[in-house]
């Protein structure tokens, strides 16, 4: 069984081109969507029902601002504004490691699972060349989805300062490793990985599905911006829809006191208890109207970026 097809030198990255741009992705995501991602993470930690029935508009309207903008509630515009950049010390921490690891490293994963098992995938999927890709590029993703626990230490830091800022005030940084340890920092990396998982598998698989069937790319390297857009919007809100359930859970478990002792199965069951199942898509409809362009946006600014810069790199014309 021959090898899976590549399209020449071009189908490589070039190391630097994909740290450049995932990091160049990660710095315009951060400061363009932070306050997004705080709005998101707090209507998913909040446990109350603020859409019922009977309820009006304007009553819903001044729940979900006492969600959003705690304490600051109430006051002016400008200052509801700052209040969704908490942490944002650690999110940048966070963010920008987060995309040079997932969106440069999975063409590195990719890649050594394309030597080792491609011929074994293009077997399994009948020596549809088109297929084995698709199945690289997601598995890849879900392998890097759960190498991204490493970083959870700062997301869950994020978390917390969006959250609960009480689990964090009036310590540093080298306080709260010191008090607190790895192993606090590390809580709900089971959870972490299992969102994960499915939801980089969907993320990078959805993508290449679009650029592979749809646009009929054989270099993927060679997708246009709007091409980059298509795919990156379809494996965005494939990627949220598939990783929420666990997303809440994960959420929840991190937000809690440093010392508490509620595990993530017990979470899930007072979730499901006391709210429902549709509790475990709280907060999806925001996150798909709003944190998914976030998601879309840096994934198509990072693959344009990448694209443009090996090709550089590699004498070819953007």
């Amino acid at each position: 069984m021959s090898p899976p097809h590549r399209s020449g030198r071009d189908d490589r990255s070039v190391p630097t081109a994909r740290v450049a741009g995932s990091a160049f992705a990660g710095v315009v995501e951060l400061f363009g969507f932070h306050p997004v991602d705080t709005v998101a993470k707090r209507l998913m930690n909040s446990p109350d029902t603020i859409r019922t029935r009977g309820v009006s508009t304007a009553v819903a309207m001044e729940g979900y601002s006492r969600i959003i903008f705690r304490d600051a509630h109430g006051a002016g515009a400008l200052k509801k504004y700052t209040s969704l950049f908490p942490g944002l010390s650690f999110a940048a921490g966070y963010k920008i490691l987060q995309r040079v690891y997932k969106f440069g490293g999975q063409p590195f994963v990719r890649e050594a699972m394309e030597k080792r098992f491609g011929s074994r995938v293009e077997k399994v999927v009948g020596g549809d060349k088109g297929k084995t890709k698709m199945w690289l590029h997601a598995m890849s993703g879900a392998v890097v989805g759960v190498g991204e626990v490493a970083l959870l230490p700062l997301d869950v830091l994020k978390i917390k300062s969006q959250n609960n800022p009480e689990a964090l005030k009036g310590r540093g940084l080298l306080t709260i490793l010191r008090e607190e340890r790895l192993s606090g920092l590390y809580r709900g990396a089971g959870w972490t990985a299992a969102r994960n998982a499915p939801g980089s598998f969907a993320l990078f698989g959805a993508s290449a599905f679009v650029k592979e069937r749809v646009f009929g790319l054989k270099n993927f390297n060679d997708a246009s911006f709007s091409q980059n857009f298509v795919a990156s919007a379809a494996g965005g809100i494939a990627s949220i829809t598939v990783a929420s359930p666990l997303d809440v859970v994960k959420t929840r478990l991190q937000t809690r006191d440093f010392g508490s002792g509620e595990s993530g199965y017990k979470i899930l069951q007072d979730l499901l208890k006391k709210e429902g199942p549709s509790a475990l898509f709280k907060g999806l409809v925001p996150k798909i109207l709003v944190v998914g362009p976030k998601l879309v946006f840096s994934f198509t600014i990072a693959q344009h970026m990448i694209s443009v810069l090996e090709q550089s790199m590699n004498g070819r014309k953007p």
